[in-house]
């Protein structure tokens, strides 16, 4: 699991330029996924979404804690996590890297093995990490030329990217992939000693930014093959303002386009030293003799701007760049293919479970993707749903997309509609626009009616504003009105049969 990590870099989803051949291979031997997203673009929330097949609102873990804005940091007692189900059933658990799901409790109180690494970005004052250059007589971290744009406030900006003084074996990445075929290894002599299953992870905190390379892959990639990408013409027409702040905020129009040519092809780097740190782990796993036994993954947690839509990191904008993410899975035996169903990371739960033998109830929202992956053609659903609940401050926000068409509601603003199809790069904003009236109300309504399914009370917003059609229901959550006063059930917008209307003078 990467974090951060736009779909477009990657050599099998068709970027030309960067080289991804470990990856490329994955997918090629495995199951791609055209249209994989993440249920929210921020780290801990899609995290525990991942870990408890539900969706946000429900585990209710919807910030991260670095910028907590009054929101749970932990999840709560008792609740399910694939990884007790699978210890259940003797598994072994490993997970190497990134965990940032909770402040209180880190990835050993959900069962996993591993060095404790906490935090958003590579935590390089770790003792592990310290450890492991002592080890290998390796320098320790050191950066020079910090990218900064400019703040509103003329502070200067968050770190985008820097050179990174170290070899590509003292990186962090490196290190992460050397400890996790070190578990590896160690679980594979478990299968013959004992013959305990496993389930390892390597979760890099890359390519989230800034992004610190060697000057290897720092300047691997030249900026003239970058074609930026066409949202930077975005004028935030028709848009909700706070997107106009972010943009402020992540400082892009202060920074000249050649330098933001240079991040893309800085993050390009920052992608091939990841591919080659997984190259490592797949290829340990071919000379252990595993790989025709084990499945492997390939995702991440959300996307990232790079610029687009004037924009850097994620935020409350729902767009394709954050929200559309790699989803790569080789179950062996299984054929490769390709597919373009809409499909979720919550949906690798009940796929890990069903892999393992597991019940896979307690992943609500969670739908089992070995059918897919088999090639069968299992029914599935033509529309996905998508949750943001805010970062520096609360945002709530909800996404319906089918195969054409994405409708954000914005309670605090303006809500959006956007054709993908003739408008892949999320630029117009069809929301009001007469000709797209039917698909509007249509997927209004829909999303009304999932939202009520899966029991997400942001609906009651939607109740008293857009056309959801007639309630069934009391919107008030009362029975003031209840056999008497207006002479309706309450809520139904039915007259009660039992009451008689006094004549009209």
């Amino acid at each position: 699991m990467t974090d951060q990590h736009r779909v477009d870099t990657l050599g099998t989803y068709g970027n030309p330029h960067v080289t991804t051949p470990h990856l490329d291979r994955l997918a090629a031997t495995g199951t791609r996924f055209d249209r994989f997203y993440t249920p929210t673009a921020i780290c801990t929330p899609a995290r525990a979404s991942l870990l408890t097949g539900q969706a946000p609102f429900r585990h209710r873990l919807l910030a991260n804690y670095e910028r907590n804005v009054g929101y749970l940091e932990d999840l709560t007692e008792g609740t399910f996590t694939f990884s007790q189900a699978l210890a259940d059933h003797g598994y072994r658990l490993g997970l190497i890297g990134k965990w940032h799901g909770g402040t209180r409790r880190n990835a050993a109180d959900y069962g996993f093995e591993g060095p404790d690494l906490p935090g958003w970005h590579n935590p390089v004052d770790h003792p592990d990490y310290l450890a492991y250059l002592d080890e290998h007589g390796l320098p320790p971290y050191r950066i020079s030329e910090p990218v900064r744009g400019t703040l509103p406030n003329g502070n200067p900006g968050n770190l985008l990217a820097a050179r990174l003084h170290q070899p590509v074996e003292a990186t962090f990445e490196y290190y992460l992939a050397t400890r996790a075929i070190e578990h590896l290894e160690r679980y594979a002599k478990g299968l013959d000693d004992d013959g305990r299953p496993f389930y390892l992870a390597t979760h890099f905190f890359g390519p989230h930014l800034p992004y610190l390379l060697p000057d290897e892959y720092y300047d691997m990639y030249d900026p003239e093959l970058v074609e930026m990408p066409a949202s930077t013409a975005e004028t935030f027409e028709a848009k909700p303002p706070v997107q106009r702040n972010y943009s402020a905020h992540w400082a892009f129009d202060t920074l000249p386009l050649e330098t933001s040519r240079k991040l893309i092809a800085v993050y390009w780097g920052y992608v091939t030293l990841i591919d080659e740190q997984i190259g490592r782990i797949l290829t340990r796993l071919d000379e252990l003799g595993l790989t025709d036994s084990t499945s492997v993954f390939f995702t991440a947690d959300h996307g990232e701007f790079t610029g687009a839509h004037r924009l850097h990191d994620k935020g409350p904008a729902m767009y394709e760049d954050i929200y559309r993410i790699p989803g790569i899975v080789r179950v062996p035996g299984a054929p490769p293919q390709v597919r373009d169903e809409l499909v979720s990371l919550t949906d690798c739960t009940a796929t890990i479970l069903e892999l393992a033998g597991c019940d896979t109830a307690g992943a609500v929202d969670s739908r089992s993707l070995l059918g897919l992956v088999r090639g069968e053609h299992p029914d599935w659903s033509s529309e996905l749903v998508a949750e943001y609940h805010g970062h520096h401050f609360p945002y709530p926000q909800r996404m319906i997309r089918d195969d054409r068409y994405k409708l954000i509601v914005n309670p605090e603003s303006v809500n959006e509609l956007y054709d993908l199809s003739a408008d892949p790069d999320e630029l117009h904003n069809r929301y009001r626009h007469p000709e797209f009236t039917a698909v509007r109300r249509r997927l209004t309504a829909r999303l009304y009616t999932l939202l009520r399914e899966r029991g997400d009370n942001f609906y009651h917003w939607m109740t008293s504003m857009y056309e959801v059609g007639d309630s069934d229901h009391d919107p008030t959550l009362s029975a003031f009105e209840k056999n008497g006063g207006t002479g309706k059930n309450a809520g139904t917008g039915q007259a009660d049969p039992d009451h008689q209307e006094a004549p009209a003078p």
